[in-house]
């Protein structure tokens, strides 16, 4: 079934549907599906993100493997 058919699907079994309560509890998931896509950040935090794709475009970071590697010698280290 492709996303398509589904929310066809899913709006035509809504319009059937006549609980008031039943149909409040699906608008509140669809609401916290919403407002959970967006989300916010601070003037700082986009600042953080900018100087953090500059650091990956100039190649300051390792792989996670070689962080692996990095943390287990310090725990073996210990």
């Amino acid at each position: 079934m492709t996303t398509l058919e589904l929310k066809k699907q899913l709006i035509n079994r809504i319009k059937e549907i006549d609980d008031e309560s039943f149909l409040k509890a699906i608008k509140t998931i669809l609401d916290s599906k919403s407002q959970s896509q967006i989300l916010m950040l601070t003037k700082v935090e986009r600042q953080e993100i900018i100087e953090s794709k500059k650091q990956f475009e100039q190649g300051l970071f390792i792989e996670q493997t070689e962080m692996d590697n990095q943390f287990n010698k310090w725990l073996n280290a210990k």
